[in-house]
């Protein structure tokens, strides 16, 4: 990052190499639209380059970036609310194609997520953070997360026909 700070292009597009893949596919989960997501990672990359300088080594990169990258997610989903009628989003079409069948319950169940369940749970179970880290990264209290990722768990189970533990089949 001091790199980038000082203009060197090609440490940027080592970093953007390194880290665009990932953080499309978590635009696509958090947005739930290819277009939004490619308008949120571009604008993630953008910002990180302009504000290089005031990143923290001190501290790790990924959690600073991916706070930077969900905030432009929640941007572009407030301004695809105001152009979009909320009934008319057809990027679900054709994920059947995209995805093997099973893979397709996971993803729909996970699309059906209220934005508050939803970025938690891809941050907590596809991408590994601590619920330190995501409680720092979405500016929330620690129990508060918690319960956030067990609603979300239980609404998973219930959208893809689980048992809840404990109880009888």
């Amino acid at each position: 990052m001091a790199r980038i700070a000082e203009g060197d292009r090609e440490a940027f597009r080592a970093l953007y190499d390194d880290y665009f893949d990932y953080a499309l596919r978590t635009a696509n989960l958090v947005t739930r639209n290819a277009e939004a997501a490619k308008d949120a990672v571009q604008e993630a990359f953008l910002r990180v380059y302009r504000h290089s300088g005031q990143y923290d080594p001190a501290k790790p990169f990924k959690p600073w970036f991916y706070c930077i990258l969900l905030r432009e997610c929640c941007r572009v989903i407030e301004k695809e609310k105001k152009t979009v009628p909320y009934g008319e989003r057809l990027d679900h079409i054709g994920t059947e194609q995209r995805f093997p069948e099973a893979e397709t319950d996971i993803y729909a169940a996970l699309q059906a997520l209220d934005d508050k369940y939803r970025v938690p749970f891809i941050l907590k179970y596809l991408h590994d953070y601590s619920e330190k880290e995501i409680a720092d990264i979405l500016e929330l209290n620690v129990n508060t997360l918690k319960s956030r990722l067990l609603k979300g768990r239980e609404k998973m189970r219930k959208s893809l026909g689980g048992t809840f533990y404990g109880s009888e089949a």
